[in-house]
């Protein structure tokens, strides 16, 4: 028999914790916790977790924390990662990034979107439904998850392939402005590379200029970008070129090796073995023999554990009309009395790994907005953390009563 919900009153507690929840967001604010750094703030969350009541949290080995809600049928999971990039110019900040800022509207600081704010609002709803008695035929899992600023999905990798975890579908709680999201371009990470032999600066005919091989390859990059492939939801796949490095044997000689780096977006219908190939496939490239290859990625998470993986990360796309999408349009409708914007992301998430990779349901909808993702000054609005906990709660309850077979 369907458990009787009552939206209002969901909402209504949600607003009851907005104090709560802010402070909690101020705090994982103030522990510095770029990838691979996340230890402090993990603990933070497992103590927060442990207050609000869940059944089980643990911290698997790569460092992810994950809280457990009721022990039924149906796993949902609902995902932040809570590692955050740098600070970049601090004189760029209006305040300390770390110390944060609030007023009755705002909360300011690094993660404050990009996002801890999803964190927040995942364990108050946690914490909502234990209140409410909104358990079901279900078990909730709330991760805290680490490394997707450095690798997308990383951890998630782990926790399907080493935790045997997988989930009905996966809500991912990055920034939407309160837009239900469901899907975003992939990417991947490739670098090109061209020799050539050095020799005395006074000279130069006597060797070969490796920065000289690439400059017409980057041409050519900017004009590949133009063309590629065009997708009608989620847009056209694009390239830049994001860093280059380079050997000499001094300023006074021949550069010896050059070496760029692409951040390629890969829109639905692309694969990575065709953006390599466009790339193989340029004149420059081929004039320069230049070398074309995929990044790999072994970095070690902050207990030490090392899980590599190439830097591909797939793109996604849920059906409007998935259980899934549904389930989080109802509960919208059910709170709010509004029809949902459903569209997607222009960045990144999780969701390359848990949906791209594995096939398993991703949907997205999260405080906060894109634009403050990795810029100086970065917050997140109260309201949205309310709404956010509010809707969290309400939808393994709705997934159960209405679309679970």
């Amino acid at each position: 028999m369907a458990k009787e919900i009552n939206a209002q009153e969901i909402f209504n507690l949600a607003k009851k914790y907005e104090s709560e929840m802010s402070q909690f967001l101020r705090d994982m604010i103030s522990l510095p916790s770029e990838s691979c750094q996340e230890k402090e703030v993990v603990l933070r969350i497992k103590e927060e977790m442990e207050k609000v009541g869940f059944d089980k949290v643990e911290i698997d080995p790569m460092g992810n924390v994950l809280g457990y809600i009721g022990h039924g049928n149906h796993v949902i999971a609902m995902d932040a990662h809570i590692d955050t990039v740098g600070v970049g110019e601090k004189k760029l900040w209006n305040f300390d990034p770390y110390e944060g800022m609030e007023d009755d509207e705002v909360i300011g600081g690094r993660g404050a979107s990009d996002q801890e704010g999803g964190m927040a609002s995942m364990v108050y709803a946690g914490k909502i439904i234990k209140e409410l008695g909104l358990e079901g035929d279900y078990t909730l899992i709330v991760t805290g998850t680490v490394q997707e600023e450095d690798c997308d999905g990383l951890c998630w990798q782990y926790i399907i392939n080493e935790s045997k975890i997988k989930p009905e579908f996966v809500v991912i709680t990055e920034p939407t402005s309160l837009n239900i999201y469901r899907g975003h371009r992939g990417r991947m990470e490739i670098k090109v590379t061209t020799e050539g032999v050095s020799c005395h600066g006074s000279a130069p005919e006597r060797g070969e200029n490796a920065i000289f091989k690439m400059a017409p390859i980057l041409n050519e990059l900017k004009a590949l970008h133009e063309n590629l492939h065009y997708d009608e939801f989620l847009g056209k796949g694009s390239l830049t070129v994001s860093e280059i490095f380079f050997s000499s044997p001094s300023r006074c000689a021949v550069a010896d090796g050059c070496i760029i780096s692409i951040d390629r977006r890969l829109t639905n219908g692309e694969t990575w073995e065709g953006a390599i190939q466009e790339i193989k496939n340029l004149p420059a490239v081929k004039a320069a023999n230049a070398k074309v290859e995929m990044y790999k990625y072994d970095r070690p998470s902050y207990t030490g554990l090392v899980y590599p993986t190439e830097s591909y990360f797939p793109s996604w796309v849920l059906p409007e009309e998935h259980p899934a999408c549904q389930t989080l349009v109802d509960s919208y409708k059910n709170l709010f009395n509004e029809e949902p914007l459903v569209d997607k992301w222009t960045f990144s998430t999780n969701a390359v790994s848990i949906m791209g990779r594995y096939n398993i349901p991703c949907i997205g909808f999260g405080p906060g907005h894109e634009d403050q993702a990795h810029a100086p000054n970065e917050k997140t609005w109260k309201e949205e953390l309310v709404k956010c906990a509010a809707l969290y709660a309400l939808t393994p309850i709705t997934y159960v009563n209405k679309y679970s077979k």
